[in-house]
C-alpha cells in the first residue's frame, strides 16, 4: 500500500468517526431533550386544588387515547401524547379500569395515573320498593340512566332469557325481581345485568327463607300468593293475618276474591275498577277463578314471602279497609257486611282502585 493510499484511508477513518461521534452526540441530545420533554411533562401539576375532585365515566373499552382526552376534558391532565408514554413507562396502560371515579385535581399525571388505576368506582343507591310490576321496576332504572325501559321489559318476558336463568317454565319474570337497595357503578350495566341481579337477589333470600320451614303450597304457588299479600297490605304488621285469610279460603274452596289481581289481568285500566271487571274472566281474576291467579301480580319483599310461609293461625275469611291503611278482619259474611256498612259504603265513589280491599262473597 502506497503512502498516499494510507493517507486517503487514514482521512476517510477519520471522518467516520467523526461521522460516528457525531450522530452518538446527536442522539445522547435528542435522548436528553426528550427526557427533558417527557420529566417537565410528568412533572407537570394540574390546576386546582388536591382536596378537589373531578367525576369521570371512564366507557368500558376504552384505549389509553381515549382515556387521556376524557381526563384532559375534566382539566385532570393536558392532552398530550406524552400522558400515553407515562402510562406505558409506569405499566399502567392495561390497569385503567372502566366506570365513574372521583379523580382529584392538581396532581402530576403519573400520580392520577395511580389513582385511576387503584381507584374504586362511584357506587349509586338504587332502591326498588317491595310491590312493584317489570314495568314499574323498568321505569325504575331508566329515569337513572342505567338501562333502554323497553329492553328491560322485553328481556324480562324472552323466553331464551328465562331459559338461561333456569326459569324456561315461567312466562315472565314477574314476582322473581327482588325488592331491594342496589348499589350500581357506571360500568356498562346492560338490563339483561340488573335482571340477573335482581333474580339471584331472589334466590338468595328464597333460600333462607326454605329453611325456616315448610308449606303445603309450591314455592311459586308461595311466590303468587305472597304477591297478592303486598299488593293488599296497607301496613306491614297486617302481612300474616292477610296471608292467613287467603290459606283460610284456599283450605274452604272460596275464590280468593281480591282487586289487585283483577287489575293485573286488564290490559288497559281505566283507573276505576268496575262491576264488569270484577266478572270478566281472565288468567288474574279471582272473582272468577276457583284457584290462585295465572301467576305473581307484583315483586313481593322478603316480609311478605314469610308472611305465606309463616300466615298468622286464625278463623279470619274476610277483610276490608278501615280507609286508614288498616284493616278491618271478619270470620263471618255477616259480620264483614257490617265492616263494609261502617267503613266503606259512604266512600267507594271517593276510592282509588289499589285501595279496594273489600273481599266479596
Amino acid at each position: 500500500m502506497t503512502v498516499e493510499s494510507e493517507q486517503g484511508l487514514s482521512r476517510r477513518n477519520a471522518f467516520l468517526q467523526r461521522i460516528t461521534l457525531g450522530v452518538v452526540l446527536f442522539l445522547l441530545l435528542t435522548s436528553l431533550c426528550l427526557t427533558v420533554w417527557l420529566v417537565r411533562y410528568a412533572g407537570q401539576k394540574a390546576g386546582g386544588d388536591i382536596t378537589e375532585t373531578v367525576t369521570v365515566v371512564i366507557p368500558a373499552g376504552s384505549t389509553i387515547r381515549q382515556i387521556s382526552r376524557i381526563l384532559s376534558e375534566g382539566s385532570l391532565v393536558p392532552d398530550d401524547i406524552r400522558f400515553l408514554i407515562v402510562a406505558r413507562y409506569l405499566g399502567l396502560s392495561a390497569k385503567l379500569q372502566a366506570g365513574e371515579f372521583a379523580l382529584h385535581r392538581g396532581q402530576t399525571p403519573g400520580d392520577l395515573l395511580r389513582e385511576l388505576a387503584s381507584a374504586r368506582p362511584i357506587q349509586h343507591v338504587v332502591t326498588i320498593p317491595e310491590g312493584l310490576t317489570i314495568v314499574d321496576i323498568a321505569a325504575i332504572f331508566a329515569s337513572g340512566g342505567w338501562c333502554d325501559r323497553d329492553e328491560f321489559i322485553r328481556l324480562a318476558k324472552d323466553p331464551d332469557f328465562l331459559k338461561s336463568l333456569g326459569l324456561e317454565s315461567r312466562a315472565t319474570l314477574e314476582g322473581y325481581l327482588y325488592p331491594d337497595t342496589y348499589h350500581l357503578t357506571r360500568n356498562g350495566h346492560s338490563a339483561a345485568d340488573l335482571l340477573r341481579m335482581q333474580v339471584r337477589r331472589f334466590f338468595s333470600v328464597w333460600q333462607d327463607l326454605q329453611t325456616e320451614g315448610s308449606s303445603p303450597l309450591s314455592p311459586y304457588e308461595v311466590l303468587i300468593l305472597a304477591s297478592m299479600v303486598e299488593k293488599e297490605t296497607g301496613q306491614a304488621s297486617e302481612r300474616p293475618l292477610i296471608a292467613g285469610v287467603f290459606h283460610n279460603r284456599l283450605k274452604k274452596g272460596m275464590r280468593l276474591q281480591s282487586d289487585p289481581t283483577v287489575i293485573y289481568g286488564l290490559e288497559n285500566f281505566s283507573g276505576n275498577l268496575t262491576r264488569k271487571d270484577l266478572k270478566t274472566p281472565s288468567p288474574y281474576n279471582t272473582y272468577t277463578l276457583d284457584r290462585l291467579p295465572a301467576g305473581p301480580i307484583c315483586n313481593p319483599g322478603q316480609e311478605a314471602l314469610f308472611a305465606v310461609l309463616h300466615p298468622a293461625e286464625s278463623k279470619f275469611l274476610y277483610f276490608v279497609s278501615k280507609n286508614d291503611g288498616s284493616h278491618h278482619f271478619s270470620k263471618s259474611l255477616r259480620e264483614h257486611n257490617r265492616a263494609v256498612n261502617k267503613y266503606q259504603r259512604d266512600r267507594v265513589k271517593e276510592l282509588k282502585p289499589t285501595e279496594h280491599k273489600v273481599v266479596k262473597e
